[in-house]
């Protein structure tokens, strides 16, 4: 961690950049390892995983720059009340452009129409919302009780290798 964090302090966006790369293809790795039906040849699909990393790589500064305004913003004398707040706005705001983003960029980097993108988000978007709500309150509370602000991204992000499985799994 001391290596990290070092890189960190040097050289934040490009540290987040690349820890997010690196995430985002966890993440779709993890996506095809659960979706290979036992019955059918196991395949890894390459072009999959680098657009899992390239739609990582557009959104990874946002969301670095979103942990970090967060945590500077909605600080009330309660813990409990910062943190409610933080999780309120997160989920309200941030989880739905996100998923949006998400959704989009995949049905169109897949070749899709932006009529397709639309109908795409339309279908999983209200899905991934409520079941968000089940997974990252915790996260959120957790990353801004325990987690330094600069790694609040990177800690989302590894957890985030289990919700993009949960994703792609919705995205098929």
């Amino acid at each position: 961690f001391r290596a990290y964090n070092n890189m960190q302090a040097r050289s934040p966006l490009l540290t987040q950049w690349e820890t997010t790369l690196i995430i985002y293809f966890l993440g779709d790795l993890s996506a095809q390892t659960v979706q290979t039906n036992a019955y059918t040849e196991a395949r890894y699909e390459p072009i999959r995983g680098f657009r899992a990393m390239f739609i990582g790589g557009i959104i990874s500064i946002p969301s670095y720059k979103w942990f970090l305004w967060l945590g500077r913003n909605f600080n009330y004398a309660s813990h409990l009340k910062s943190l409610a707040a933080k999780i309120v706005v997160s989920q309200m705001l941030f989880t739905p452009i996100f998923n949006t983003y998400f959704f989009s960029m995949q049905t169109l980097l897949s070749g899709g129409s932006l009529k397709d993108a639309r109908d795409r988000v339309v279908a999983t978007v209200p899905v991934s919302w409520k079941n968000s709500w089940k997974l990252w309150p915790a996260v959120t509370a957790f990353t801004f009780t325990f987690i330094r602000p600069q790694n609040r991204s990177v800690f989302a992000g590894v957890v985030a290798i289990g919700w993009q499985t949960y994703l792609s799994w919705l995205n098929r």
